[in-house]
C-alpha cells in the first residue's frame, strides 16, 4: 500500500520540483506551515486581470508536500483565479473524501491514495491551503492545524 502512495510521479516532483524558487515580482504571497511534520511552504503568485500568470514556491518538506506544491504550480499556471479555486476544491475533495474527484485532475490524481494515510493528508494539502490564503490576500501564516 505504501508503494502506491509514493508513485513515480510523486518521487519525481519531490526530487526535482518544478517552479521552485522565489518570484520577485509576485503580487500575492502566503506562507504555510504543517506543525505535525514541520513542512513549510511559501507561495508566490503573479496574478493579472484575474489570471495566474506565474506561480512559484519555496520551502521544505516531505516528498508528498514538495511534490504536491510542484504539481499544483504546474496545474495552475495560466488558469483564472476562479479556475484555481475550483481546482483547489476538487483536490481537497480528492484527498479527504471523494475518490471520484480524481476525474479531470490529470497528474494530481496520484494523490488519491493519500486519503488512506490521514497524517499525510496535511502534507498533501499544505500548498493548497497556502494557495487559498494567497488568493484571499491573508497576511498571517497559514497552519494546517
Amino acid at each position: 500500500m505504501i508503494n502506491e502512495l509514493y508513485q513515480e510521479i510523486i518521487l519525481d516532483h519531490s526530487k526535482r520540483p518544478r517552479n521552485y524558487g522565489r518570484l520577485e515580482d509576485a503580487n500575492r504571497q502566503a506562507e504555510g506551515y504543517n506543525p505535525l511534520c514541520g513542512d513549510r511552504c511559501t507561495l508566490f503568485l503573479k496574478e493579472r486581470d484575474g489570471r495566474i500568470d506565474e506561480i512559484r514556491f519555496e520551502g521544505s518538506g516531505c516528498a508528498i508536500s514538495t511534490s504536491s506544491a510542484s504539481l499544483m504550480t504546474e496545474a495552475l499556471k495560466g488558469k483564472t483565479v476562479t479556475e484555481a479555486e475550483n481546482l483547489l476544491t476538487r483536490f481537497l475533495d480528492l484527498v479527504t473524501k471523494d475518490q471520484t474527484a480524481a476525474e479531470n485532475l490529470g497528474k494530481l490524481a496520484v494523490f488519491a491514495g493519500v486519503r488512506e494515510f490521514p497524517a499525510r493528508v496535511k502534507c498533501a494539502t499544505l500548498a493548497w491551503h497556502t494557495l487559498r490564503a494567497a488568493l484571499r490576500g491573508r497576511k498571517e501564516a497559514m497552519s494546517t492545524e
